[in-house]
């Protein structure tokens, strides 16, 4: 898993494009439909901190989690300019630790897929299920198979700004499913009065899941696999869906509570 080192600076910049507005009045959408109106909610993979800000602003009391101290660097700066109350945590959620339960825990921006070892996601899951409220709510996107195979394998991506530029090169192994993200930055800095381009290079890995492997992985986590949708739709997913959201609820303490 990356740590967006380098990438960090940059990475809202490069990410204008990625429609977080629409996506968090999905994901709010979701949450109340299935019970979550305010309270305590976890991001795991929070990054810079733009859904969890928009979040935060819906109401709910918002923990962040990311593995990247550079991408909290920059949530936490942009949390002191509107003095927003979010705790953000530096950890891996494979193995994250919090004080008490959560009533939701959310993942969007395809966090999961970052997480290439199915018994990786399996620890995450259970990790889930142990933080949530008895039968709180589980939310996350992952890209689907189709898009590694068809849209980003064997892709050249490629922006050239003022203020930065980029490569990204796909490369997509259909055996072991994993998709090879070869990123290159020329981000701009000064050095002994002179305006030069210095060039990072980053590797980032993600994994595509079927469904199905995800709702066994959810049901050995002790949890109830409750819906999968295609993206920003209550549809089910298409051959050529991009991106899906998948809802889970813990069921163990519910059941406790039930007896």
């Amino acid at each position: 898993m990356s740590s967006y080192e380098s990438f960090a600076s940059v990475y809202d910049m490069f990410m204008d494009n990625i429609p977080y507005r629409e996506w968090c009045r999905y994901l709010i959408g979701l949450l109340q439909e299935y019970g979550v109106q305010d309270g305590l909610v976890l991001e795991l993979g929070c990054g810079t901190g733009k859904a969890t800000r928009l979040l935060s602003r819906a109401g709910y009391d918002m923990i962040g989690i990311d593995n990247s101290p550079d991408m909290l660097e920059i949530a936490l700066e942009k949390e002191g300019k509107i003095k927003e109350d979010i705790l953000y945590l530096l950890q891996d959620m494979r193995s994250f630790e919090l004080y008490g339960t959560v009533r939701a825990v959310v993942s969007i921006c395809d966090s999961m897929n970052y997480i290439i070892e199915p018994d990786d996601l399996l620890k995450v899951f259970q990790l889930v299920n142990n933080y949530l409220d008895p039968g709180g709510v589980f939310i996350f996107d992952m890209n689907t198979k189709y898009k590694y195979e068809e849209i980003l394998g064997e892709c050249t991506i490629a922006e050239n700004r003022d203020t930065a530029s980029f490569i990204w090169d796909n490369y997509y192994d259909c055996e072991e499913q994993i998709n090879e993200y070869d990123l290159t930055l020329f981000i701009p800095e000064e050095e002994a009065g002179k305006n030069i381009y210095r060039k990072y290079e980053e590797i980032h890995y993600q994994r595509a899941y079927d469904i199905e492997e995800v709702k066994n992985l959810l049901a050995k986590a002790g949890m109830e696999f409750v819906a999968v949708y295609d993206a920003l739709t209550h549809r089910p997913p298409r051959a050529v869906s991009e991106r899906v959201y998948i809802i889970a609820r813990e069921k163990g303490k519910r059941r406790k509570q039930e007896k």
